[in-house]
């Protein structure tokens, strides 16, 4: 596999190794590098198998899909399926997931990778592992702690999550002038205790003038 002969010559060559999804990447961590080296980036873009299980409701999902190919492919098996996880359909999946993976369904079903239920990763001896050859210390650590940092994830099985086929979305915009400070100091004192069905988010923006 090509992954674990890019792992071998990194090791071999002492080059740094960098790995990337291929999605967007609004730091550039995926593609520089703090140790003033040579290196080499590690591609997996082109990893990007969905395979939904709705038996077990369950879906393995590799590195290279976005999060909008994700949806997607649940959508066309179920339309009362989802996958808790981001707003951004140029998401990568692998670099997703490492961080967190935030999204709008995270009050009521938690980030996306608390809904990783196992995974295959090659570590830094060229072995490909499963939940239970890797251990639970290391599940553990990859679901959060960082995963380029332990080894290169190929692929994750995650949990599907049941959803409404109906859902609704709007916005509430307000000015400074219109009281936008006071109803978000207000929004700050209510929002834990909110129905875990519904999800608001604010952002801050510059008011367009013209």
């Amino acid at each position: 596999m090509l992954v674990q002969d890019g792992i071998y010559c990194s090791k071999k060559l002492g080059i740094h190794l960098r790995v990337r999804s291929g999605g967007h990447d609004y730091e550039g961590l995926s593609y520089v590098s703090e140790i003033e080296t040579p290196f080499f980036i590690m591609d997996l873009s082109n990893l990007r198998v969905v395979d939904i299980n709705l038996t077990d409701n369950t879906a393995w999902v590799e590195p290279g899909a976005t999060i909008g190919e994700v949806y997607y492919r649940i959508a066309k098996k179920s339309p009362i399926h989802g996958f808790p996880a981001g707003l951004c359909t140029s998401l990568g999946v692998g670099g997703h997931i490492t961080g967190g993976a935030y999204g709008s369904m995270m009050r009521k079903y938690g980030l996306g990778v608390d809904n990783v239920l196992d995974a295959l990763i090659v570590d830094a001896d060229g072995q490909i592992r499963d939940r239970a050859g890797m251990g639970e210390d290391l599940f553990w650590a990859i679901r959060g702690g960082g995963g380029a940092s332990f080894g290169i994830i190929l692929n994750r099985k995650i949990k599907l999550v049941p959803v409404p086929s109906t859902v609704t979305v709007f916005t509430v915009t307000r000015t400074l002038e219109q009281g936008a400070t006071k109803l978000f100091h207000r929004w700050q004192q209510v929002v834990d205790k909110l129905d875990h069905n519904l999800f608001i988010r604010v952002l801050i923006q510059v008011a367009s003038t013209g």
